[in-house]
């Protein structure tokens, strides 16, 4: 079906298909963490507003799951950018 469109509705549709599958990941994370932290930090049955324990323990529960998800994203890199390093010959630190 993709053939039947020109090279750039093909461009276009690429381009809206990564950006919707980044969305999907970006909501799919917003999910995990939610409910890693909630069970995490609260601890009671929820009222109108959370103590001041459970804001501070999801904030930091939350700020720790985007500092270890950005390592590893970064790492990730790196070892990729090395192995196409290695691949084309050249080395890198």
């Amino acid at each position: 079906m993709a053939d039947k469109f020109d090279e750039a509705t093909q461009k276009e549709l690429g381009a809206f298909l990564e950006k919707q599958q980044t969305e999907a990941r970006l909501h799919q994370s917003i999910h995990t963490f939610t409910g890693m932290c909630w069970d995490k930090c609260i601890t009671g049955t929820p009222g109108a507003r959370f103590s001041r324990s459970e804001e501070s323990c999801l904030s930091n529960c939350v700020e720790r799951f985007l500092d270890t998800s950005l390592f590893m994203v970064r790492r990730i890199e790196e070892q990729r950018h090395a192995l196409e390093a290695a691949s084309n010959g050249k080395f890198t630190e």
